[in-house]
């Protein structure tokens, strides 16, 4: 099966199995595609619907999905363009395939881009468990995260998230109201199988 085009992001769409089951927005890492974490997908919410799709940024050749000026370091004005920009997508994707709003599972920049998307159109997502991200926006906008689940996973040995941002993050969106569950893993800057063990029983309790 080749990736679609139909809609403005390169993607996969796997419909639901299971009815009831909420969707899920898959955001690959720096250098993913659209195919990288669709078997993650389906280990962590089998049956749900899948959406994925491929960063339009590219870096030496490596899709993600915003610029940064170096690591860590992030292009923000880029930023708030491509998180509008995906956010519009999902909209898009919602009426094309008869989706509700989305639970967005990310890593690395796919997880920042959703921290970013939460911030800036929460209305986009239904919550987001972000595996390995930082704070995407140095003066985040006021927003309002009444009750939006969050799952944030981060690498106790992490050399690009330093604990004190993954922490602030957490203390960003709980501040706004979303309901966040933020856990410390034995891990560097790598999925483990804590991480799917994690997400999908806090996916299941949705």
């Amino acid at each position: 099966m080749s990736p679609s085009t139909e809609l403005s992001f390169i993607h996969r769409f796997t419909p639901a199995a299971e009815p009831g089951r909420p969707p899920l927005l898959l955001l690959h890492g720096t250098g993913g595609n659209e195919d990288d974490l669709l078997p993650l997908g389906r280990l962590v919410a089998p049956g749900s619907a899948l959406l994925s799709p491929r960063g339009k940024v590219l870096e030496s050749g490596m899709p993600r999905f915003f610029r940064r000026l170096a690591e860590g370091v992030f292009d923000e004005n880029d930023l708030h363009r491509r998180s509008n920009e995906l956010a519009d997508f999902i909209a898009e994707a919602q009426e094309s395939y008869k989706l509700v709003a989305p639970i967005a599972v990310g890593f690395s920049n796919g997880a920042n881009i959703a921290a970013a998307i939460l911030q800036l159109r929460p209305e986009a997502l239904a919550g987001a468990a972000l595996l390995r991200a930082m704070v995407p926006l140095q003066n985040p906008p006021t927003v309002v995260l009444t009750g939006k689940p969050v799952l944030i996973l981060s690498g106790a040995s992490d050399p690009i998230v330093p604990l004190d941002n993954a922490r602030r993050l957490a203390s960003l969106l709980t501040g706004a109201g979303a309901t966040v569950q933020h856990r410390m893993l034995p891990a560097g800057h790598v999925l483990t199988q804590a991480d799917l063990a994690f997400t999908k029983g806090w996916i299941d309790q949705l």
